[in-house]
């Protein structure tokens, strides 16, 4: 085609000096690069981890669960849902079991913090670890630790007398049975369902011979 100024302008062309205009007029000529992103701020942490002092710098979202695996590689402690349904993170914390995912590390700072590498190890296992052994509770082995480390907690808490949601009598001595230990493990999922298996295994450490 042809301009009133005689000037042969084809379609192609038009279209692309119409682009290369525009992309001209979007960019400020006095644009300039982003600033690089200042590094997050840490804060000191210190805790008794399995027995051992440990001083850490962590950004204070860092959870615990990704402090011992990320920072301290202490990889026992399973990320497996991160939103505490699951409880394959759970670890014990001044003894008292809790999802690790779900608390952040500074919460801790100067606890004593107990995670399945410092419960037993290979030629030394703990009772609970043995009889998940035993009684082939471990199946795939994901879920494990959590579930050894909520059953442990779980026996001292039917020790301290601690009453669970199926307990009848809540000021009788706490008592080791299927119902109670099925409630009482219920926060931590076995995806290979090896249940049964669990129950018996920490029936075994109890000395419950009647639990089923």
């Amino acid at each position: 085609m042809t301009d009133t100024n005689g000037i042969s302008l084809t379609r192609r062309g038009a279209l692309v000096s119409g682009v290369a205009a525009a992309s001209t007029t979007a960019l400020p000529l006095d644009a300039q690069p982003l600033p690089a992103e200042a590094p997050a701020a840490t804060v000191p942490v210190s805790f008794t981890l399995n027995g051992k002092k440990r001083a850490l710098d962590l950004d204070p979202r860092v959870t615990l669960l990704d402090a011992l695996r990320e920072h301290l590689h202490l990889t026992g402690s399973k990320k497996g849902c991160d939103h505490g349904q699951c409880g394959a993170c759970t670890v014990m914390v001044e003894g008292k079991r809790i999802n690790s995912c779900l608390t952040l590390a500074v919460m801790h700072d100067g606890d004593e913090i107990t995670t399945i590498e410092g419960l037993g190890k290979p030629g030394d296992l703990h009772p609970m670890q043995a009889a998940f052994v035993k009684h082939d509770g471990y199946q795939c082995g994901y879920c494990t630790p959590g579930q050894i480390m909520a059953a442990v907690a779980m026996l001292q808490e039917v020790k301290d007398g601690v009453p669970s949601y199926v307990s009848t009598d809540l000021t009788a001595a706490g008592r080791i049975d299927a119902q109670e230990v099925r409630e009482r493990m219920s926060g931590n999922i076995c995806r290979c369902a090896a249940y049964s298996n669990i129950v018996a295994a920490i029936a075994d450490v109890a000395g419950a011979e009647d639990v089923a």
